[in-house]
């Protein structure tokens, strides 16, 4: 037999951390389900700067593991595992996963979102052999190595900034002629004299012998093919939604996120959605914990009116 819940959290980030500390404290028997390490995207962030309550900053592996105690010690119940596939159904919602089933009677997906592939040759093959997607993790393997870093938003700076502290030069490979990133963090890339730009230029493939060796570039505007000799490259595009199985069981945008109204709710009662899974989020940890509550607070709502 399936064992029951009144609520399953499907992720275990800000958004799913802070449903399960709502829903424990107010005495809702509660499982959460994380796939990875709990904390979510965060735990790759070296330092948390915009997250209240930490003037001096905070990592993002400790600000993770925080949240987790704080839910845990309410009552909240977790599992590391898969979840496979869900089938909604009033008060008796099934959640398939690695480690079993559960039934629930409302369930709150923030299962978040991974980083997107270039999806160009040699980026699988290379993968930890000098292809990477966390900084964080992997920065200090390349202590006074050139690196690239692919993208133009907040996530490739900050990734760049970091590469900044080892590496002997980073080079930030954008398809376009300025960036999509903050002001701030734009000014920060700008004078430090280790980060260098290459405008409108794409990776067509990423070649080594075993490991990482260089780069075949090319012009967004020309067409010209380059090659560039890197030891390491950081892929920094952006992410795309975990929701491959939800397809087909619950409304999703173009992009494959979850759509939600204000508070949260699908279009299937008692199935709610929060974090950056959901259509439109700010992709903060500061928002995502306020749809996680929000969430929480919907699902007990719910709970009620059965």
């Amino acid at each position: 037999m399936c064992k029951s819940y009144q609520v399953v959290i499907i992720g275990g980030g800000p958004a799913g951390l802070t449903a399960g500390l709502y829903c424990a404290r107010s005495k809702l028997n509660t499982l959460l389900i994380e796939r990875g390490v709990i904390g979510g995207q965060i735990t790759y962030a070296d330092q948390v700067e915009n997250y209240p309550g930490f003037p001096q900053g905070i990592s993002g592996i400790e600000l993770g593991q925080l949240m987790h105690q704080q839910a845990m010690a309410y009552g909240l119940q977790t599992l590391l595992a898969v979840v496979t596939s869900l089938v909604p159904n009033q008060r008796h919602s099934l959640v398939s996963t690695s480690e079993g089933k559960f039934v629930a009677e409302s369930v709150i997906i923030a299962s978040g979102s991974q980083f997107r592939k270039l999806k160009v040759p040699g980026e699988a093959e290379l993968l930890g052999k000098g292809v990477s997607y966390c900084a964080t993790c992997d920065g200090p393997l390349f202590r006074d190595k050139v690196v690239a870093v692919i993208g133009g938003g907040d996530a490739a700076l900050v990734e760049a900034l970091y590469l900044s502290k080892f590496a002997s030069k980073v080079l930030v490979i954008h398809r376009r002629n300025q960036l999509r990133a903050s002001k701030i963090l734009q000014e920060k890339a700008m004078v430090e004299p280790k980060i260098e730009f290459v405008w409108d230029t794409v990776v067509a493939q990423i070649e080594g012998d075993g490991i990482v060796r260089q780069l075949r570039l090319k012009k967004t505007k020309d067409v010209t093919i380059s090659t560039l000799p890197v030891m390491g490259v950081f892929v920094a595009i952006g992410l795309e939604p975990n929701t491959s199985y939800l397809k087909g069981v619950l409304p999703l945008d173009k992009d494959g996120y979850l759509i939600t109204n204000e508070v949260m709710e699908t279009e299937i009662p008692g199935i709610l959605a929060a974090g950056d899974v959901r259509h439109n989020s700010a992709r903060q940890a500061i928002t995502a914990a306020g749809d996680g509550a929000t969430a929480a607070l919907s699902a007990e709502r719910f709970l009620n009116s059965l």
